[in-house]
């Protein structure tokens, strides 16, 4: 399970042009301190006023919100017809499983992180970046965040060997919400970059980091949905400048579904790239994007064979028991 030397070649590449971009909000924040006369003092960070009747929003949002915004748009989903029967008994299992699991999983082990680890690795350092202003804030966090996801992301696809532990979000045959989380749980526990914005929020960027969290959590889903909101815009004459813009700077449902098409040939489905999840203007710096406005006719992997939860969701601990399953026994 080598990875191809032109792909290698590509991600030094890209990855090269990654720090540069990374530090794009590092570099405009150092030109805001040096305008202010190199000193700062630490202060609560605070929202600018016009946004401050958003914050319980948002913090409801990242709590219980999130769940009602998934419950909400998964019944019109189901309402619409819009999985077409395809959701099984033992696809039921692994959405539900992978969805709950994580909020059991991640929540203590990035609770252990924040309050246990990052006060060693970062004495004293708490909230150093309080003086950081609040458009400052959501520069960094974005691009730190989602650009990090990206790579995270777009390495499970392009080595061969983290592909074992991506394989499960690709198995569902369908899109929708009920899909979005489902991951196995190695993925998970590893998201890099949930680890990146506890730092950051540790640091001091904690109401940027809950600000981009929703945001994207908003942005993400909705790609993942089977609502496929962004069809007008490629319907109507008179919104196609919005649309050439909106396909561009984020993920929408035609470019993610097209990520989760089970093939290439069509010139629609695009699993090779169109990796982006908040930001699809990763894809189209790094020429991974593929932008068709079409939609793709089936979903999931062909050698998908309906496996059990625990096969998907815990391999390699547990494997599957299905003669020709990628995650039997070897």
């Amino acid at each position: 399970m080598k990875i191809e030397l032109a792909v290698r070649n590509k991600i030094i590449k890209d990855g090269i042009i990654s720090l540069f971009i990374y530090a794009l909000p590092v570099v405009a924040l150092y030109v805001y301190y040096q305008l202010n006369g190199g000193v700062f003092t630490e202060k609560a960070l605070v929202l600018p006023s016009w946004l401050a009747f958003l914050k319980p929003l948002f913090e409801n949002f990242r709590t219980w919100g999130l769940t009602v915004f998934l419950l909400i748009l998964g019944v019109f989903e189901f309402g619409l017809g819009l999985y077409d029967n395809k959701w099984t008994s033992s696809e039921r299992k692994i959405d539900i499983v992978c969805f709950l699991a994580p909020r059991f999983i991640i929540t203590p082990v990035l609770a252990f992180f924040s309050l246990k680890i990052l006060p060693v690795v970062f004495p004293g350092l708490a909230n150093t970046f309080s003086w950081v202003p609040f458009w400052g804030g959501i520069f960094l966090i974005a691009v730190a965040d989602d650009l990090t996801q990206y790579w995270y992301h777009r390495l499970h696809h392009q080595v061969p060997f983290l592909w074992l532990f991506h394989r499960t979000h690709h198995s569902a045959p369908y899109m929708g919400m009920a899909m979005a989380s489902r991951q196995n749980f190695i993925y998970t526990i590893l998201f890099s970059q949930i680890y990146l914005v506890a730092t950051l929020t540790y640091l001091g960027l904690g109401l940027p980091a809950l600000f981009v969290t929703v945001i994207k959590s908003i942005i993400t889903l909705s790609a993942h949905s089977s609502i496929a909101w962004d069809k007008p815009f490629y319907k109507y004459k008179v919104l196609h400048p919005i649309a050439w813009v909106l396909e561009r700077v984020i993920s929408t449902p035609a470019t993610h579904h097209a990520h989760h098409a089970d093939t290439t040939n069509d010139g629609v489905g695009h699993y090779k790239g169109n990796f982006g999840n908040m930001f699809f203007l990763w894809d189209v710096i790094f020429k991974t994007a593929l932008i068709s406005r079409q939609f793709p006719k089936s979903y999931g992997t062909k050698t998908y064979k309906q496996e059990e939860w625990y096969a998907q969701f815990l391999w390699p601990i547990f494997k599957s028991n299905k003669e020709g399953s990628p995650l039997a026994r070897r």
